[in-house]
């Protein structure tokens, strides 16, 4: 990786790039510590403490903006949300993936409806944070005028974001978005680590200093081996291209495969189990419902991630089997709608492929759908492992922090991504430096 960014720093174009890459995040973190106006920011900041862990995986995303109620409180999540709808819908809707098959022009079509879709969303994300906060006494004067102001800011706030995005996938490096997300989460990291060394270190003697230090390294380490080990893993499928003649020659006989991503959902079953998770005490805490020491309070706990390895709530393990059985239907029902085995089996048919002793068609299909149970179980499983990791060191020793298994995942898919665009930048530039000699 060292050597890709060094050997890339020598190519203009690339440093140009990535330099422009990197003054748009300058702007982007600078832009989440100016508070929006109108906003009580003290006692606003002193009531997001109370939500504990149902916002921390929220603002993780802002990279704390949403807890301050700055400029750019929302940050990426509108359009992070749209791109996810669209691609639902995308297979529900015909004149979707009528669009999604048109090639380039399509594929404009519905990055276009993705942004209006985020604007939208942004509109009613900003509306429900404003008119909530002046309910309950946050904003400096509850009245139209400051409402109207305070949501146009933080709409106009997540639009620039969104706009940067872009800038930073045409003129930098990268995707823009995957990459602000990334700078978002990883801003919030020293703070985490201070967390951690005021709990596990300070103050201790110097061998439990010593252990915790080695241990805290280990856990983190791992972790990230074992996030690196998923993100790349992938499962060949052989394919046999057939001979066949075209004029006077013979053409074809040459041997490819599909590859099938492990984590074929990526993050995707983490963020809907933890979003949906979470709902119920974001809901609690906004509108100040009174849910009292019995069931409720229980059932809260339990969809706690907190709670879940602590041994003093040992009901809590419920929410647990619920997050993991949520990640499992997701993990399914997301890989179902992004792969199709009939669309592949068909193709693969049309262009003269099949799979080594498999029959083409409907065999092939079966096959496809066999070997794709298989992948992704083995795959929500490498995920619910890298995921339970911090939470367990979280709730059996009080580790509290914003980042996890998600965020180390988003982390390094986006910066290995980021390498391969690299990568492919150079080759281009090689080629194209061969042909003009």
């Amino acid at each position: 990786m060292f050597k890709t960014l060094r050997d890339a720093l020598k190519i203009k174009d690339i440093r140009n790039g990535l330099l422009f890459t990197f003054f748009v995040l300058i702007v982007v973190r600078l832009g989440s510590w100016i508070p929006a106006p109108g906003v009580n920011t003290e006692a606003l900041a002193l009531y997001f403490e109370s939500f504990g862990d149902s916002l921390g995986f929220l603002d993780s995303f802002t990279g704390g903006s949403l807890s301050q109620m700055s400029i750019f409180a929302l940050s990426v999540t509108p359009y992070i949300t749209s791109s996810i709808i669209i691609q639902l819908l995308t297979i529900a809707i015909p004149a979707l993936e009528e669009m999604h098959r048109d090639g380039e022009e399509g594929r404009k079509k519905i990055t276009a409806i993705t942004r209006y879709l985020s604007i939208a969303l942004a509109i009613i994300e900003s509306l429900g944070l404003t008119v909530t906060f002046g309910r309950m006494g946050y904003l400096n004067s509850y009245d139209f005028q400051t409402v109207a102001i305070i949501i146009i800011t933080l709409t106009a706030g997540s639009t620039f974001i969104m706009w940067l995005g872009e800038r930073i996938t045409e003129h930098g490096i990268g995707n823009g978005i995957s990459i602000i997300l990334m700078i978002n989460i990883v801003s919030r990291m020293p703070n985490d680590f201070m967390n951690l060394y005021t709990m596990f270190v300070k103050g201790k003697d110097a061998v439990d200093m010593a252990v915790a230090i080695i241990i805290i390294l280990a856990v983190i380490l791992i972790t990230t081996v074992l996030v690196v080990l998923l993100q790349n893993a992938v499962r060949k499928i052989p394919v046999q291209y057939a001979q066949k003649v075209q004029g006077r020659r013979m053409v074809g006989g040459r041997s490819s495969h599909i590859p099938l991503k492990v984590n074929t959902a990526g993050v995707i079953p983490v963020i809907f189990a933890s979003t949906l998770m979470s709902v119920p005490s974001i809901i609690i805490n906004l509108f100040g419902i009174e849910v009292g020491s019995g069931v409720g309070s229980k059932i809260l706990e339990g969809l706690n991630q907190n709670y879940w390895f602590n041994p003093d709530y040992p009901w809590a393990s419920i929410g647990l089997i619920i997050y993991i059985i949520l990640n499992i239907l997701f993990a399914y029902f997301y890989t179902s709608i992004t792969f199709n085995p009939m669309e592949v089996a068909n193709n693969l048919k049309k262009g003269g492929g099949f799979i080594p002793g498999i029959r083409p068609g409907k065999p092939t299909q079966d096959y496809l759908n066999k070997i794709l149970n298989y992948v992704v179980l083995i795959g929500v499983v490498g995920l619910i492992i890298v995921v339970i990791i911090p939470i367990f060191f979280n709730g059996w020793f009080g580790a509290n922090v914003s980042f996890g298994g998600t965020s180390l995942i988003i982390i390094v898919g986006v910066i290995i991504e980021t390498i391969k665009q690299i990568e492919s930048k150079m080759i281009v530039r090689n080629y194209s430096g061969f042909l003009n000699n």
